[in-house]
């Protein structure tokens, strides 16, 4: 059977991820840190892990960019997981009963116009399935949690609301990480780091090598280097594989250009599904 690490317990978005790209025959293998996630595939423990990189509304995951730093880890492929929010407390609660609802500080920031409307106080907690396990175990009135709906399966608590989400195009973008390489797919993307001199201009070069071999970069974003200030580096990402024509010699003028490139994958490129019949809430 395949095992898959990722940071959280039972119920997470993660495992939720992990469910959608390899099925229901899966193990799943809970960790406490993102760290532990690199850890536990380069001991053998676990075949592949499940990082999360980025919300379609929150943002990049921080530490997920720098753990891809200092790990030699592959990216294997990439899944795009709709994140749908839901609203949870014990049997026999009442909507209108409640007067707080906790959960992660992203969650409940996701959820801040629906918590508003309805004069909910968002309690900060450590995670979104941790939230739905500990009420279930210490019930408290007037008090529910926003987690996910496989959160309410395991842990048996009701679904009071569902898609509570502001937005509809809540998405999370995960990197599944490897050992090994994947196979060419027919539709590929290519992720890497590298850092630029610094003088005028430097930067624009090191991006022109894509644009003149007409390669779409996906995503650039800068993150400090902490071992020395005021220094950046850049996570790149672009349509292709690292092995085409094209995209091999965009690589290889990056690198007569940089100071710095480090190849984290290339791997086949998922699509983001169109919510339908969504409206904002």
């Amino acid at each position: 059977m395949t095992r898959v690490a990722f940071q959280g317990i039972s119920g997470a978005y993660s495992e939720e991820a992990i469910l959608q790209f390899f099925g229901p025959e899966v193990e799943s293998i809970p960790c406490r840190t993102l760290a532990d996630i690199f850890f536990t595939v380069e001991s053998g423990d676990a075949d592949y892990g499940m990082l999360p990189i980025e919300n379609a509304v929150a943002g990049s995951v921080a530490r997920s960019y720098e753990l891809l730093m200092e790990h030699d880890l592959r990216i294997y492929a990439e899944v795009i997981l709709r994140v749908r929010h839901t609203l949870l407390a014990p049997p026999d609660t009442k909507l209108e009963d409640l007067r707080r609802v906790r959960s992660h500080p992203q969650a409940l920031a996701q959820c801040q116009r629906y918590l508003s409307r309805h004069g909910l106080e968002p309690e900060s907690a450590f995670d979104t399935a941790g939230s739905a396990r500990e009420l279930a175990a210490n019930p408290e009135p007037g008090v529910a949690v926003i987690a996910s709906a496989l959160a309410a399966e395991l842990y048996g608590l009701e679904i009071l609301d569902r898609d509570i989400e502001d937005f509809p195009f809540n998405y999370t973008r995960f990197f599944i990480l490897s050992m090994d390489d994947p196979p060419r797919a027919q539709r590929n993307k290519t992720s890497l780091v590298f850092t630029s001199p610094h003088r005028p201009g430097a930067l624009y070069e090191c991006l022109g090598e894509f644009a003149r071999r007409r390669i779409n970069l996906t995503k650039i974003e800068s993150r400090p280097r902490l071992n020395r200030p005021w220094q950046y580096i850049f996570y790149l990402d672009f349509e292709g594989h690292c092995q085409d024509p094209e995209c091999e010699a965009a690589i290889m003028g990056l690198l007569r250009r940089s100071s710095f490139v480090k190849l984290l994958g290339s791997y086949p490129a998922a699509t983001t599904p169109v919510p339908e019949n969504e409206v904002w809430r």
